[in-house]
């Protein structure tokens, strides 16, 4: 049985798609899914590491749905500051009235 090597190139289960720099989600379960096709069937991975492997994995993919959200949050909050900014820059100034009392 022939066994190739990790360390080429050309391997698509090591090199991800897109950036080229982070793995994403369907990077991983491809991983995953080729270290589970050749595991040794008497030497199988551990449960738990498999299973805190998935739970980091779902845990950072919430992080960065959640990062996400709030950059979108923040920038609906900065266009709308300057946009009331420029309301308020275009809305003529009211006179301003001196309530004064005369005493006599």
């Amino acid at each position: 049985m022939a066994v190739n090597s990790i360390t080429t190139n050309n391997n698509p289960v090591l090199q991800p798609k897109g950036s080229g720099q982070q793995m994403g989600q369907n990077d991983f379960l491809r991983l995953m899914t080729a270290q589970l096709s050749q595991q040794d069937p008497f030497n199988p991975v551990d449960n738990q590491q498999m299973v805190a492997q998935m739970a980091q994995f779902s845990s950072l993919a919430g992080i960065t749905e959640t990062n996400t959200t709030l950059q979108q949050i923040s920038d609906q909050l900065t266009a709308q500051t300057q946009l009331l900014k420029d309301i308020k820059a275009a809305t003529p100034a009211a006179p301003t009235t001196q309530n004064t009392t005369e005493e006599g």
